[in-house]
Parts: C-alpha cells; sequence; structure tokens
C-alpha cells in the first residue's frame, strides 16, 4: 500500500505491451473509405430496415433480452445522424441515449465502470452510448489521463463487463465509425462555415487531429483485443454517411434477430 501511495501517477509500467496488428494489418488503415450509396437507394432501404428494427423491438422475446448500443468513432464521423436513425425507429419509451463525457469528481471516486453499470438499460430495453467505457484505451491512453497499468488493465475489465451484459441477455454491438484525415479535415472546415454546426467543433477536436496516428494506433489495439464472441467490433466506413447509417442499421436488426431466433 505504501508503495502504491508513494508512486507517481502515471508511473506504473505497463503491464501489457500494445497489440501487434493482425496479420501485420491495421485494421483501421485497411478500409474500404470508397464504399458509397446513392440518395435513392438510401431512402429505400433506410424505410426498410427503420420498419424491421421497429417489428423486432416489438416482438413479444424481445422482453427478454434488449440492446447495448455503443457508438464510437473518429471525431465528425457521424455518430449523431447514424444514432438519430435508430431512435427514429424506436419507442421513446423503451430507449435512452447517454451522451458519455468526462467523469465526474464522485465518478471518479469509484472504480472505471460503475458510471457504466448505472446506465445500462434493463431487458426490454435499449440503451445507446455515444461514446462509452472505451475512452479508457483511446482518449485516456492518448491524451495520458490514465497510467499504462490502468488501460492496459482495462482491455480485460471491459471483456468481462460486456460478456456478462451478454450473459444477461443484451445484445451488445459496438460500432466504430471510420473517416479519412482528408475527410475530417474538410467536415471540420464546413463546421465552422456553418452557424447551426459551429457549436460542435472545439479547440480539443483540433489538438486531437496533431494525434492522428497514436489514435489509429490505439484504435487497432482496442478492436484486436475486445472484439469478442459476445461484443464484437463493427467497423463502419463512414465517408459516406448515407453508407454508414444503413450498414448500422441493418448490423442491429441482424444481431437482435439472431438472439430472437435462439430465445
Amino acid at each position: 500500500m505504501r508503495r502504491r501511495l508513494d508512486s507517481e501517477p502515471g508511473e506504473d509500467a505497463p503491464s501489457v505491451l500494445p497489440a501487434e496488428p493482425v496479420g501485420g494489418r491495421n485494421v483501421i488503415v485497411s478500409l474500404d473509405l470508397t464504399q458509397r450509396l446513392e440518395e435513392d437507394e438510401y431512402e429505400k432501404r433506410l424505410e426498410k430496415l427503420q420498419g424491421r428494427l421497429n417489428q423486432l423491438s416489438r416482438h413479444k422475446k424481445f422482453k427478454r433480452t434488449g440492446i447495448v448500443a455503443v457508438f464510437e468513432g473518429n471525431d465528425a464521423a457521424g455518430k449523431g445522424g447514424a444514432i438519430r436513425r435508430v431512435t427514429a425507429a424506436l419507442d421513446a419509451r423503451h430507449y435512452r441515449v447517454h451522451r458519455v463525457a468526462a467523469p465526474t469528481d464522485e465518478e471518479k471516486s469509484h472504480s472505471y465502470l460503475w458510471r457504466f453499470w448505472r446506465r445500462i438499460p434493463p431487458l426490454g430495453h435499449v440503451g445507446i452510448f455515444d461514446r462509452s467505457w472505451y475512452g479508457r484505451v483511446l482518449v485516456e491512453r492518448v491524451e495520458g489521463f490514465a497510467s499504462g497499468a490502468d488501460w492496459n488493465r482495462a482491455y480485460g475489465e471491459i471483456r468481462d463487463f460486456e460478456t456478462s451484459l451478454h450473459d444477461h441477455g443484451l445484445v451488445v454491438v459496438k460500432f466504430w465509425l471510420a473517416i479519412s484525415s482528408e475527410e475530417q479535415f474538410r467536415r471540420f472546415k464546413d463546421r465552422e462555415k456553418t452557424g447551426y454546426k459551429r457549436f460542435k467543433l472545439t479547440e480539443e477536436d483540433w489538438r486531437n487531429r496533431e494525434k492522428w496516428d497514436e489514435y489509429v494506433q490505439a484504435i487497432s489495439d482496442m478492436v484486436d483485443r475486445t472484439s469478442t464472441d459476445a461484443a464484437p467490433w463493427t467497423l463502419v466506413e463512414a465517408e459516406d454517411k448515407l453508407w454508414a447509417r444503413i450498414k448500422v442499421l441493418e448490423t442491429i436488426c441482424d444481431r437482435v434477430e439472431e438472439r430472437l431466433e435462439s430465445l
């Protein structure tokens, strides 16, 4: 205990080194960001998928399951737009969207996952996380807010956390929305010029761009270490927002349908 109290923050040596890319490939860099969808095709598929999700969420077996949907991605990748297309298909009484920010002093006084356990939906409901517990192995890792020991330990803690949700009956779907550095810059400049979008752009967003390569490595490690049978990652090519929204909806529908068929 004395050694722990006397140590400086961040002094702990990492217990696990960053993962090597699977098969020598960085899964994020390897994504095909040229995927596109035409507007008319998008509208047809959107209506069909939203109707499908609505029916699945009203299925008599749905009360024995539920959804935990995690949305992570590059800044300006379109997480909010994708979430809105999901919630448009759901009964407002049965879902909650949690927009995760920095922890409060009370939350910091508890173990890392405590604040997220409190937001997990009951069976028959949907919990949507705009940012999530993955902040520990992304922004906290890259910006030095967590020690090496803490963010390395978090991989196992997160796997156990998500497995317990799956075993309880919840469908855990996790999305990483990916865009290129060039597309992010274009969207940032567009936000600067558009009055009703300007609030979305902060100095922190610009600072994060300076550490693009560090974030790419952290994202790749995260996917390698936390994609499991219980809670696999879905990587979404989000250079085209229409393509991304359809892929998100299709993935959720497929996963929920699979769970309902097993009940």
